[in-house]
């Protein structure tokens, strides 16, 4: 007997991807740009570790809040759609066996074929071919709030983390080139790894995030040195 070939395909990492790479690069720009913007109105540095930690942890919450809000509405969505499709396939299955069937003809099946591969496979499962070939929904990639939510509070407070350490080995006269260069140097990394777990490729996806973070850094710093010459 022949062994199934299994195969491993990057789309399955979609879902939790997604919200890993927005919540470290997230962690990352606006903890390094709190940081810098508090350092350059107050040189001293002492209220920039503060502001650190609490963009930490209100950033890791408002992360896993905003995830999960978001993508509960499209598991809501998807959610309507199955039930409505649910009590279509119920009330007239000769229409919707029909309407597979011309989805697949559409494809290039021919129309016989079609409507055969459609009768076999709504026997089968008629809501999961339906939802898979008319509405899109897959196990993999069907929303998961609670992965989503986890992933990003999880991946904020690890990019969030970085500019922190920097903050707290630097001495206080190279606080603001040491975390500037260092939390742009996580951006590549991040870039990096993001890129190549998603298969993309490499130096697009990092000058992007870093060029990003350099802008929203440097906004921030130059709004608190503003700020500080200012009060």
């Amino acid at each position: 007997m022949r062994a199934t070939h299994k195969e491993n395909h990057l789309i399955a990492r979609i879902g939790w991807l997604r919200a890993a790479v927005l919540g470290a690069n997230d962690g990352i720009i606006s903890t390094s740009s709190l940081i810098l913007g508090v350092a350059s109105a107050d040189p001293s540095g002492h209220g920039a570790l503060l502001a650190g930690v609490a963009g930490l942890v209100a950033g890791a919450m408002s992360m896993a809040a905003g995830e999960y809000v978001s993508v509960s509405s499209q598991a809501d969505t998807e959610h309507a759609d199955l039930a409505r499709e649910s009590k279509e396939l119920a009330s007239d299955p000769e229409r919707e066996t029909e309407e597979l069937a011309q989805i697949y003809a559409a494809r290039g099946v021919e129309t016989g074929l079609a409507r055969q591969v459609a009768m076999q496979l709504m026997q089968k499962d008629a809501l999961g071919a339906h939802a898979h070939d008319e509405l899109g929904i897959s196990e993999v990639t069907t929303a998961r709030p609670v992965q989503a939510a986890m992933a990003s509070a999880a991946t904020f407070t690890a990019g969030a983390a970085a500019p922190l350490v920097l903050t707290v080995i630097s001495p206080a006269n190279l606080l603001l080139p040491i975390v500037a260069a260092g939390s742009l140097l996580f951006l590549a990394i991040l870039g990096m790894v993001g890129a190549k777990a998603g298969g993309a490729g490499i130096l697009r996806p990092t000058i992007r995030v870093m060029f990003w973070g350099a802008l929203a850094m440097a906004l921030t710093t130059g709004i608190g040195a503003w700020f500080g010459t200012a009060v």
